[in-house]
């Protein structure tokens, strides 16, 4: 069996770097938090090796590639954990690791730069057997050719950027009048955001459900699912509530998707933890894009499989075979979680900065609470602005629903406004709790 690493260099923040260091801790392994200025003081960081890549914004810390990789070997790290976020999808990363001797815990550059191109990918799984949503076949190549698929595959359409994320670069065409300015749009947002304006369109699904499957694979061809997480629950494409198993799919369509993702991820040859985003559209799943990490949401699978997916990364860059096969993987019980963010809901999700004074998370049975907080915390202006995760664990939806709730109730946060009471409204929402809702709408808010 191959030795694991001695020490790994943690290139995120937050509950990202606690969720990482804790899988560190138990494997024996030494981990370095590789912070900015602006995080070196953090509670978090108390007791733990750091290295102070620079100043507080992200583009002269966090995503500066050279001075991650510059910090592992500074560090004396054989490994380097991305994290989830920032440069975690970054084929340069993975590649500048390589060529330094630092192993990037993670799928290899090629891998990742496939999936990056959206059109690539999406050609990637039609292959290996995915259902697409109708749309172009690659890049839209002029206004004309846009306006042609427009009407083959009907209206209303999405324009969305090749190597986009996050809700940027996406314009809806409802007629054949609106196909010019949408797409025109597209490429500007595209073009200012990712620096190139290769614009794709898909059919406008808007009525679906956004559902994930969690894949894990390994370097010798073996790949699992640990199951799909329903993450319908957005605000302008951010999620804000995850739960497993969907309330929207049948068991048939469960499972004949989920293995066909881990084939696709066989096939195209991912190694480590990764998510296929997929869009319920009627009764079929069909692939959207693939993010090539863990999600903040890896803990809905973790607690519904008692699996450590953090662990399991580690374990499958230091090349080891997958430790599980399929039918080892218990998917039990139901599991809800809500990200609990320093905004202010009612004030349009502003960001809010400051300093928490009271900090008492809930604790009981079924409850898992992940976190970098502690009383006296400042929360910087610079960053993701998240909080806590919430994680319940219930006998069905209506058990976990109701420990959510009261879990919501006992969470005590002062100093800062946060998302609790919305989640609180939305939970106890009739559409939410009888699953009659879409991509479309918060249900229960405002």
């Amino acid at each position: 069996m191959p030795p694991l690493f001695h020490r790994i260099l943690i290139a995120n923040r937050g509950e990202v770097a606690v969720r990482v260091a804790r899988a560190c801790d138990a494997l024996g392994i030494t981990p370095v938090f590789a912070l900015s200025e602006a995080d070196r003081a953090a509670p978090y960081t108390r007791d733990r090796e750091v290295v102070v890549l620079g100043p507080a914004r992200a583009a002269q810390s966090y995503l500066d590639v050279e001075r991650v990789v510059q910090a592992a070997v500074q560090a004396r790290c054989s490994a380097l954990h991305p994290g989830w976020g920032f440069l975690s999808e970054n084929p340069l990363l993975a590649t500048l690791c390589a060529q330094h001797g630092v192993t990037f815990i993670g799928p290899p550059p090629h891998v990742t730069t496939l999936m990056g191109s959206k059109t690539r990918a999406k050609a990637a799984m039609r292959a290996a057997g995915m259902q697409l949503i109708p749309g172009s076949d690659g890049v839209l190549t002029s206004v004309e050719h846009a306006k042609a698929v427009a009407a083959d595959v009907g209206f209303p359409v999405l324009f969305k950027a090749e190597n986009g994320g996050g809700g940027r670069g996406m314009r809806i065409a409802r007629s054949a009048g609106e196909v010019e300015t949408a797409y025109g749009e597209a490429q500007a947002e595209a073009r200012a955001a990712f620096g190139g304006d290769r614009v794709f369109l898909e059919k406008l699904v808007e009525a679906g459900r956004h559902v994930e499957i969690q894949i894990l694979a390994d370097r010798y061809g073996h790949a699992v699912h640990l199951g799909e997480r329903d993450c319908t629950v957005q605000r302008n494409h951010q999620k804000l509530i995850e739960e497993s198993p969907s309330p929207a799919i049948s068991n048939d369509v469960r499972a004949a998707t989920c293995a066909a993702a881990a084939r696709a991820a066989a096939a195209v040859g991912y190694v480590g933890a990764g998510t296929m985003e997929l869009l319920l559209d009627g009764d079929v799943l069909r692939f959207m894009e693939m993010n090539c990490r863990l999600q903040v949401e890896h803990t809905v699978s973790e607690e519904r499989t008692g699996k450590d997916l953090v662990t399991a990364q580690i374990e499958i860059a230091a090349g080891r075979p997958l430790a599980w096969t399929q039918d080892t993987i218990p998917l039990t019980g139901h599991v809800i979680e809500c990200r609990i963010n320093a905004e202010d809901p009612a004030n349009g999700f502003a960001p809010a900065p400051g300093t928490i004074t009271t900090w008492r998370p809930p604790v009981g049975d079924g409850i898992r609470v992940d976190t970098h907080v502690e009383a006296g915390y400042v929360v910087p202006p610079f960053y993701d602005s998240l909080l806590a995760k919430i994680i319940v664990t219930g006998r069905d939806r209506d058990d976990a629903i109701a420990r959510m709730l009261a879990a919501l109730a006992a969470f005590e946060v002062t100093g800062v406004p946060t998302t609790i009471p919305m989640h609180a409204q939305i939970l106890a929402s009739d559409a939410f709790r009888t699953g009659a809702y879409d991509t479309r709408a918060i249900p229960g808010w405002p």
